[in-house]
């Protein structure tokens, strides 16, 4: 059966970035709380600062709870986990703001293991900030790969324009080349079919696969990781039945609009695909982690420090990110059904040829 009402876990990430104020907007109008209940990770005297702040906005019905079992429909649920006497100062990173950042996402994993949320959005972070107080990973994706206990996830950018993965992550871009390899390309796209068909409902979804070097490396002339190792990973891949091509010249790949013939883009680094897609969906983009057991997004911007405590900043990113879990959610749910039901039939069908054949004794 269908959660018609999910309750959506939200981290506050940095208290001193952006991200009360995006959440404020993005649940400022009361119809919103109609299709799911919200549960905000982080402080109710937080929250109450920079809604002082923020104009136009309509008395908000919010809830203070000691944990997410608690939370109530139709309110804006907020789990106080960080202590009383915090301090606000926005556009400041401080080890204050790392060290809430840090407390809200373990409260807010800690929930979701538990199932008493069931989906995780997460606000922007500082992410040196953050190591500094122990933190110990450099961005959220590392941190719930390693946390969950899985082998291996794709970051992958979500927009209704495109979707683009990357196969490196956070890391300098003098390690992209020598991290590039033929297994780890192949590993990603098979995490990308199995959450473009679990996740979106995308039934045989095409994957373009970029190049590494410019003009795909010019046959050999500037780079031969084209030829030596990415292509061997898109043959490897089709072998495999994932409907996987190129390797396609990044430069000219999305001025020419090539990422509208194909359900996803995977591209070999990070600013390779992000770059180009903040640059189309920037307002409402949705970073999602795809290969968790449980749904993660998160707005495809920073903490923006200078914009915190302005009113300036768009909800739009948050909002996209909240809608875009709930519908993984509710898509992921279709999909098992349908799954679990075409196991059930078949193991049906089995059973009842097993029973009309001699038993041997």
């Amino acid at each position: 059966m269908l959660n018609n009402r999910p309750v959506v876990g939200i981290t506050q990430g940095d208290g001193n970035g952006i991200g009360y104020e995006v959440i404020i907007k993005a649940l400022a109008d009361k119809r919103i709380l109609d299709s799911f209940t919200p549960v905000i990770y982080g402080s109710s005297k937080i929250f109450g600062f920079y809604r002082k702040l923020l104009h136009n906005i309509e008395q908000l019905d919010t809830y203070v709870i000691g944990s997410a079992s608690e939370a109530k429909p139709k309110k804006i649920n907020i789990v106080n986990c960080l202590p009383e006497n915090i301090y606000v100062e926005p556009g400041q990173p401080t080890p204050e703001s790392a060290k809430s950042a840090i407390r809200s996402l373990e409260c807010a994993v800690q929930d979701i293991k538990d199932g008493t949320i069931d989906v995780l959005v997460t606000a922007p972070i500082n992410k040196r900030a953050m190591n500094s107080e122990g933190f110990g990973y450099t961005g959220h994706t590392e941190y719930l790969e390693q946390t969950f206990g899985v082998d291996d996830v794709a970051m992958i950018m979500v927009s209704d324009l495109l979707k683009v993965g990357v196969v490196t992550g956070h890391i300098p871009l003098r390690d992209v080349a020598s991290s590039i390899t033929t297994e780890k390309i192949l590993g990603k796209l098979r995490l990308m079919k199995a959450s473009l068909e679990r996740d979106f409902g995308v039934d045989q979804p095409k994957i373009a696969v970029l190049g590494l070097n410019p003009h795909n490396g010019d046959a050999g002339l500037i780079g031969d990781e084209e030829s030596t190792i990415i292509r061997p990973a898109v043959e490897a891949a089709y072998a495999e039945g994932i409907m996987a091509f190129g390797p396609y010249s990044p430069d000219g790949f999305f001025s020419a609009g090539n990422y509208g013939k194909f359900d996803a883009t995977l591209a070999m680094y990070h600013d390779q695909g992000l770059a180009p897609f903040k640059a189309l969906s920037f307002e409402r983009g949705v970073n999602f982690t795809a290969g968790l057991p449980i749904v993660r997004t998160s707005p495809d911007h920073g903490t923006a420090y200078e914009m915190a405590g302005r009113d300036e900043a768009n909800p739009l990113s948050m909002m996209s990110s909240i809608y875009t879990a709930i519908d993984i959610f509710r898509q992921r749910q279709r999909y098992d059904e349908t799954v679990n039901g075409r196991m059930q039939v078949q193991y049906e069908k089995e059973e009842r040829r097993n029973s009309g054949r001699p038993q041997i004794v």
